[in-house]
């Protein structure tokens, strides 16, 4: 996406930076959302008070604990996490309409920046915000909107 709307960050480095500030770079502008079922291990809440913890957007346990972090079984989880996202757009809706506003970074524990859920959020999310991208267009033919009531963000 051109305009770069939504950033990822490992909540590890988002942790670093803020506690040795102009060491790793500016920190990207705007609110940031944690996006993992579980919280992150070693990270006090103290350390990203302020952000919103989603963690409803994140993979189902059962599907989390298949991928494994398997980079080999990366591309099916993909497709498996972004038909979970399209069950349940309802919880998308704190993070895209922050977007909308201007730039968003999630925030993910994973180590592997390249194969975590994250990144599949990330693309789900932009092709949401993209012109061509309403839910109805990104949905399969024929699916049915089951949006479950929405869980409210929690504030940290």
């Amino acid at each position: 996406m051109a305009d770069h709307r939504i950033h990822l960050e490992r909540v590890y480095d988002e942790v670093r930076a803020e506690e040795h500030p102009g060491q790793e770079g500016a920190l990207p502008p705007g609110p940031r959302f944690l996006v993992d079922r579980l919280w992150p291990r070693g990270v006090p809440k103290s350390a990203v008070a302020g952000h919103a913890w989603v963690r409803d957007v994140a993979p189902s346990p059962g599907l989390r604990t298949w991928f494994g972090h398997a980079p080999s079984r990366f591309a099916e989880f993909a497709e498996r996490y972004r038909a979970e996202l399209e069950a349940r757009p309802g919880v998308l809706e704190p993070i895209l309409a922050a977007a909308r506003r201007g730039p968003v970074t999630l925030l993910y524990a994973a180590r592997d920046t390249e194969h975590n859920h994250a990144v599949v959020l990330r693309d789900h999310l932009e092709s949401q915000l993209s012109p061509s991208g309403s839910r109805s267009a990104s949905r399969a033919p024929g699916a049915i909107d089951r949006t479950p009531p929405r869980r409210p963000t929690r504030r940290l």
